[in-house]
């Protein structure tokens, strides 16, 4: 039997999970009675936390929402995470405006942390140069970013001004169901209530969202789940190139060299099937690279040519760094 400190700090942990928790689920997870869930919650109020309880037939209870919350309880491993997510925020870009508070947040994390894991956290710092990306455009507001997962969140239907690929404006009302990033870019999968389908939204290119006061009609995704929706929905936009290639290696060892780009298939012992569409050559190419065995183009002709630059422009190089090993002229 759990001693009543054990189990209140579990009651606390399991409050920090959930915006709201019904009295009864409450009660069943910490495995003791309401009478005594009551006072355990008494006990939380005393050290602090300011738990509000909802009567009724679907009663429950959450942590006031926008008060001033004691430490959070953190394990080891969810400290460090913290850390390392707070120190890629600072580094990465992909979200504009909290980089200031992102370092704030991370020393205040560091200062409290044991002397070990202050240590792991000081290691990925000492040991990371970040490389920022030229897509700045891509960028996403923090205030937006939270707007909509809150509204994911707490099931509210949401409106926001909205510029798709070709620049024409629209204001869109949706019931939000999940955000998904992929790549640099956060994606929206929301019921777009005028085109009565599911969409997917780029954030970067949301603006001014806000709740309605309507609660999110729960439907059915189309999908396995929303990360394979919003892949799906990009692969079905025509592209200008529909790449075909058959690479001279295992499927196994080219996905494992290549990643998530393309898709990978059979077409033989020891040989696969690269496909993928791409608006640039350059992607493909990388790809092939980087899967380190010989292949051959199947389709767009154009690969062809695009490779025979991309070898021409090595060559010249391995041929500058030969001349530069042999003394001549002009080089240091």
């Amino acid at each position: 039997m759990t001693t009543p400190g054990t189990r209140t700090l579990r009651l606390l942990s399991l409050l920090q999970s959930r915006r709201y928790w019904p009295g009864n689920d409450l009660a069943a997870r910490l495995e003791v009675s309401p009478r005594t869930l009551r006072r355990d919650i008494d006990r939380l109020r005393d050290l602090g936390y300011p738990v509000e309880a909802h009567r009724g037939v679907d009663g429950g209870y959450q942590l006031a929402a926008g008060a001033v919350l004691p430490p959070l309880l953190l394990d080891k491993d969810e400290a460090v995470a913290i850390g390392v997510g707070l120190q890629s925020a600072i580094q990465a870009g992909s979200v504009v405006g909290i980089e200031e508070s992102s370092l704030r947040a991370l020393s205040k994390v560091i200062q409290v942390m044991p002397t070990s894991l202050r240590r792991r956290i000081d290691a990925l710092a000492a040991m990371t140069d970040a490389l920022p990306w030229q897509e700045s455009a891509a960028s996403v507001d923090a205030g937006v970013l939270v707007s909509v997962a809150q509204a994911c969140r707490d099931a509210e239907r949401l409106e926001f001004d909205y510029s798709d690929s070709g620049g024409a404006a629209s204001t869109r009302c949706v019931d939000p169901h999940r955000l998904v990033l992929l790549g640099r870019h956060w994606y929206l999968v929301a019921w777009d209530l005028t085109r009565f389908d599911w969409r997917t939204f780029r954030l970067d290119r949301l603006t001014e969202p806000r709740v309605t006061g309507a609660h999110a009609i729960p439907r059915q995704l189309p999908a396995a789940n929303a990360a394979e929706f919003v892949r799906s929905s990009i692969e079905s936009v025509p592209s200008r190139y529909q790449v075909d290639v058959l690479i001279n290696a295992p499927t196994d060892v080219v996905r494992e060299r290549i990643g998530p780009w393309g898709n990978l298939e059979d077409a033989g012992p020891a040989r696969c099937r690269f496909t993928m569409t791409s608006d640039s050559l350059d992607w493909p190419t990388l790809a092939l690279g980087n899967a380190g065995a010989e292949f051959e183009v199947v389709s767009p002709l154009e690969l062809l040519g695009h490779l025979r630059e991309r070898a021409k422009l090595f060559g010249r190089a391995m041929e500058r760094d030969g001349r530069s090993q042999n003394g001549d002229p002009g080089t240091d």
